[in-house]
């Protein structure tokens, strides 16, 4: 079998599934999951827009999945909207925080394609169906509770969850934070420098200075010491009669 070990389930919907009669039974349009145990169990496909039945597959009906199509094998099982609309799935389940705030919205899942056994959900915060939303990797350790439509988690924000794709306005925030680190560290560096060529210039003013200050007074030792010798030689020459 030509299947992948992995996949999200949006891309599973996104295929069209063609039975072993060649017959087209069109995109899926909903999961069959089993939430108490975090497991997918199939998914739904809309043969027709004019009818308002559907077609319901189990993963391991499977086969192959080449240019866009997910051949299977075996007969699907018929339903209708309304049925599986109250089928349990935590697809769009509100995501909710420690403090009972809503954070985000379920709106993917990873999952092993033999097994159906869900490794983690992708949490949106945003509408999902706006483009190039952002999407966060829930794992199952963090939920704490569910029920029909809402999911407990002992998370405060979404920021505590790895993020798998950035939207575009995520990726400017990270950005503009980075930025905002970069310059705060360029600012402290350059503080640094500046307290320590203050600390250095003071230093050196100090030091000249005083040297400054040695100086005139080895001058005015000097200039003192002329004063005294010229002095005396007045002195000295006034008293002796025969200058």
């Amino acid at each position: 079998m030509n299947l992948p070990s992995k996949l999200l389930l949006s891309e599973l919907l996104k295929h069209r599934v063609r039975c072993q009669q060649g017959l087209d039974h069109g995109k899926g349009v909903i999961p069959w999951m089993h939430p108490p145990v975090h497991r997918l169990l199939g998914w739904a496909t809309k043969p027709s827009s004019l009818k308002l039945s559907r077609s319901v597959w189990s993963l391991n009906q499977c086969r192959r999945i080449i240019n866009g199509e997910i051949f299977v094998k075996g007969e699907p099982v018929i339903s209708d909207q309304a049925t599986l609309e109250r089928l349990p799935t935590l697809i769009d389940a509100s995501l909710i925080s420690i403090d009972d705030l809503k954070i985000g919205t379920i709106v993917d899942i990873y999952f092993d394609f033999y097994t159906g056994k869900i490794f983690n959900y992708l949490v949106s915060r945003t509408d999902p169906r706006l483009p190039g939303t952002s999407r966060w990797s829930l794992q199952i350790e963090k939920i704490i509770d569910q029920q029909p439509g809402v999911v407990c988690t002992n998370l405060k924000t979404l920021d505590e969850l790895p993020l798998v794709r950035s939207s575009i306005r995520e990726e400017l925030i990270r950005h503009s934070r980075s930025l905002k680190d970069q310059l705060s560290d360029i600012t402290d560096k350059a503080s640094n420098k500046l307290e320590g060529w203050l600390e250095e210039k003071t230093w050196d003013q100090i030091r000249n200075e005083e040297y400054s200050r040695f100086n005139d007074f080895d001058g005015w030792i000097d200039s003192n010491d002329d004063y005294r010798s010229s002095s005396s030689d007045r002195i000295d020459n006034e008293e002796d009669p025969w200058v």
